[in-house]
């Protein structure tokens, strides 16, 4: 069989059936709607969930053993191994779900499959102990095979500042694995791991990816031997003893997407984006927002953040945020977490009157938490130190002067609940940036005498901002990570906004908003004006490149505009203007990025679904090695309709565009192309694609 009929990611599959083991899947692929006949045939499969008694001794997909109290003390070891046999099989058109059971070690199994809008399919498991005693699991993998030319692996690394920095090597036997232990995926995270043909790009080659939805540790990998095919594996990354099943407990696998495109990392990202347009989250078209960090840091005056706010309503934005230091004893990093109410030594009057004034200016009024911190320094570690995530006996090692707040404490949870939801009751708030600045070490819980608590601390996270969501509708959500530490596919439907990084120099952008848009749709990736010298790497960089670099995102400012010249607010209030003009494209249409030759320079942009128009980037890095120019090939647009090719911004040699009066077919924009010369190092070019009147 496969699944789903439908076009998009398919499994070709054994027929699950009553009393039989776990089926088999045979192939990954990108099919269109079902022919004729049976695609599944005889290769060697990989089951959704790998068991070390079929044979494959390169990565079991669950491991874990009983633990049962006896006359002699507790007999450890049991249960170690599964034969699952199919008990139940229940299918529709877009879900498939079977249980099985293993009676020698008396566990119950559950696989979901879902097809998704856009023609990804997610995948998840359930284990639950139906023996008496305890069961401690120590990984439940979702598995899917590769298909045997898919000889290339492409993951993600990184760094703060420096999120999701691509890195291939070819799939070699044994078990190549991307684990995240920082109790988020953090900003070094493998993010997608995908596997393709040799050489594949963005429009070119097959692949296959692999990512989990989930806010917590996760591991992903590929893993091969001398028999069987290749295969993807991912799930959450568990800590020793932290799933302890008793009888009748269950745990349930975070979602593992699975997606497979026949047009390379383009497909791929197209899927996921589609399916994520139509998530009841989903924010659409994003307000333009300016954020007051880099302007002001802690230095919080009224008079300077109104001032901030006249100017940036001068310039056309429509959301003004209020970031670190409005709290109490907040006038640097060293205190304050864990307290969150109105500093009145700093805001007397309260936030009312800041609000008011950027109400008054038509932008909506956002506001920055981290709840899941402490600070040593703070009334609520003193009154409860208990209350930090720990092992026995010892604190963690302290990071930015912080610890982390245990949600898993009931009494926690509540308290910081009920301080936020005080003061969004008492100020009109339209947005919350919600940050979490450290990692999670030695995550253990002092309600479980220290043992860990990653997942239950995640799942409590999770419930808080579900429980805000819903004590406060109108707010629009942010997660921000010490920038872009926490994307993901969990997260997601949850949120209305990512930070993309703390890293807002537009040059080191440009390949940040590149990577980070193969997992997540553009309109949610914050992409801001920086100051013209960047805070973070002092490179000094042109207006009309910092601000067309965050065009193709959610467009803001991370500036202090009270030192901006005229000129440039100007300048600033015509790139919003563009923006605002152009979002429903450029948040709604198709992503695509051009494989070009020259490393220095990256093509890219967005085309309309219905192929109408598209909007076009040429971005200019580093100085090119030769004089040869840039060839941009636009997919999607209509093949016989002709185009007028205009620039967008900035102001260019010529307001007709680069074709002059000439229009160009859509079918030759896909194929030859569209030429542009050489581009002056850090600069961008950028084109508007629209239908013309003008007949062949």
């Amino acid at each position: 069989m496969r699944f789903p009929a439908r076009a998009g990611t398919t499994l070709g599959m054994d027929v699950p059936a009553v009393g039989e083991p776990l089926p088999s899947v045979g192939y990954v692929a990108q099919l269109p709607d079902e022919p004729a006949g049976d695609l599944y045939d005889a290769r060697p499969g990989c089951p959704l969930l790998v068991e070390q008694w079929r044979g494959n001794v390169v990565r079991p997909g669950i491991v874990g053993h009983g633990v049962v109290a006896g006359p002699d003390g507790l007999g450890a070891g049991r249960s170690w191994t599964t034969k699952f046999i199919v008990d139940r099989v229940v299918r529709s058109d877009d879900r498939l779900e079977f249980g099985a059971v293993d009676e020698s070690s008396g566990l119950g199994f559950t696989c979901e499959v879902e097809a998704l809008a856009g023609g990804a399919i997610r995948i998840r498991h359930t284990l639950t102990n139906r023996a008496a005693g305890v069961y401690l699991l120590d990984e439940l993998s979702v598995s899917v095979p590769i298909p045997d030319d898919h000889t290339e692996l492409l993951e993600f690394t990184g760094r703060h500042g420096g999120e999701r920095v691509p890195q291939r090597h070819p799939i070699v036997d044994g078990v190549s694995l991307h684990e995240s232990r920082a109790g988020k995926p953090g900003c070094e995270s493998a993010t997608i791991l995908v596997a393709g043909t040799p050489g594949f790009g963005f429009a070119h080659g097959r692949v296959v990816g692999m990512t989990v939805a989930w806010s917590g540790n996760t591991r992903l990998g590929a893993a091969r031997g001398a028999q069987g095919p290749a295969f993807l594996l991912g799930g959450e990354l568990l800590q020793p003893g932290e799933i302890a099943l008793g009888m009748g407990e269950s745990y349930t696998t975070p979602w593992v997407f699975v997606i497979a495109a026949e047009d390379g990392l383009d497909g791929l990202a197209h899927a996921l984006h589609t399916w994520q347009r139509t998530l009841p989250t989903h924010p659409g078209p994003q307000p333009a927002t300016l954020n007051v960090w880099e302007a002001v840091y802690f230095d919080h005056r009224q008079d300077k953040l109104e001032e901030l706010a006249r100017l940036a309503a001068r310039v056309g934005m429509e959301r003004f945020v209020l970031d670190d230091g409005w709290f109490h004893l907040r006038r640097n990093d060293h205190a304050g977490l864990g307290d969150w109410w109105v500093d009145p030594d700093v805001w007397p009057d309260g936030l009312q009157p800041l609000a008011d004034t950027v109400h008054g200016l038509g932008m909506a009024f956002g506001l920055w938490f981290e709840p899941e911190m402490i600070n040593p320094d703070s009334g609520l570690f003193r009154a409860h130190p208990e209350w930090v995530l720990q092992p026995a006996g010892r604190l963690p090692l302290e990071q930015r002067n912080q610890q982390v707040l245990d949600l898993t404490h009931d009494a926690a949870w509540t308290t910081v609940r009920d301080q936020l939801d005080a003061v969004l009751t008492a100020t009109p708030v339209d947005f919350v940036k919600w940050d979490h600045n450290r990692d999670l070490l030695e995550a253990g819980s002092t309600a479980r005498e220290g043992a860990p608590a990653f997942h239950d601390q995640t799942e409590a996270y999770l419930r808080l901002l579900d429980d805000l969501r819903q004590r406060h509708p109108q707010i629009a959500w942010e997660s921000c990570a010490s920038g872009g530490g926490r994307i993901d596919l969990g997260t997601i439907e949850h949120v209305q906004r990512f930070w993309t990084s703390d890293m807002t120099d537009a040059l080191a952008r440009q390949r940040i908003q590149r990577w980070t848009g193969q997992l997540v749709a553009p309109e949610y990736l914050g992409a801001h004006i920086s100051a013209p010298t960047s805070h973070q790497t002092g490179r000094t960089l042109g207006l009309d490149f910092r601000a067309g670099t965050a065009l193709f995102g959610s467009f803001g400012i991370e500036w202090d505009l009270t030192g901006a010249s005229e000129a440039d607010l100007d300048r600033i209030a015509e790139w919003t203007q563009i923006y605002r003009s152009h979002r429903a494209l450029l948040q709604g249409g198709r992503t695509f990025r051009c494989d070009l030759p020259d490393p220095t320079a990256h093509g890219y942009g967005v085309v309309a679904e219905d192929g109408s128009e598209a909007i076009v980037a040429l971005a200019q890095l580093d100085e090119s090695a030769s004089n040869r120019g840039n060839t941009l090939r636009i997919p999607g647009l209509q093949p016989q309709t002709r185009y007028r090719v205009v620039w967008l911004g900035p102001v260019a040699e010529s307001a007709t565009g680069p074709l002059g009066d000439q229009t160009i077919s859509g079918a030759a924009l896909a194929t030859s192309g569209l030429w542009l010369p050489r581009q002056r190092p850090e600069t961008v070019s950028i084109l508007h694609m629209g239908c013309s009147n003008r007949e062949e």
